[in-house]
């Protein structure tokens, strides 16, 4: 299965992002998404999950989640906007993954057999960090995350 994942686009859901999605069988957004104009382009591609950021603010973002558990094809993904505010322990819980935003800093590490991924930020450029997403295979061998640059 190939999970989508994407952060912190701002307002912004740029075209290079949702060709890069394309194909996708589900779509994470881990938060600051900033306008839910955002979530509806998402959904033409695919079912999307979505956390709720620290700049999600309105009646729309309120339904927001600020955790979500996410089990696809034999993993346990836990997707929280910022990771700095985990309050379980991934291992003890059996989880495969973290998906966080946040940082805007693409990000992809295994400690203690767990995941942790950040895509990056999709939306405006900051400062002098690349603008990213992720992409996210899961199968019965496991999990495989590539970042994916959009913009030079």
């Amino acid at each position: 299965m190939r999970i989508g994942v994407i952060s912190d686009t701002h307002g912004l859901i740029r075209p290079e992002a949702l060709t890069a999605l394309a194909g996708s069988e589900l779509i994470i957004h881990a938060g600051d998404v900033g306008d839910p104009a955002v979530l509806v382009k998402l959904r033409t591609i695919a079912p999307v999950i979505v956390v709720r950021g620290n700049i999600d603010k309105g009646d729309w973002a309120d339904r927001l989640p600020g955790y979500e558990l996410v089990r696809r094809e034999g993993a346990s993904i836990y997707v929280i906007h910022d990771v700095s505010r985990l309050e379980v322990d991934p291992v003890a819980v059996g989880l495969q993954a973290v998906i966080s935003g946040h940082t805007h800093k693409p990000a992809a590490r295994v400690q203690d057999g767990v995941l942790y991924l950040n895509p990056g930020s999709a939306g405006p450029r900051r400062f002098k960090l690349p603008v990213a997403l992720a992409l996210l295979d899961v199968s019965k061998k496991g999990l495989h995350a590539e970042h994916i640059h959009l913009v030079a």
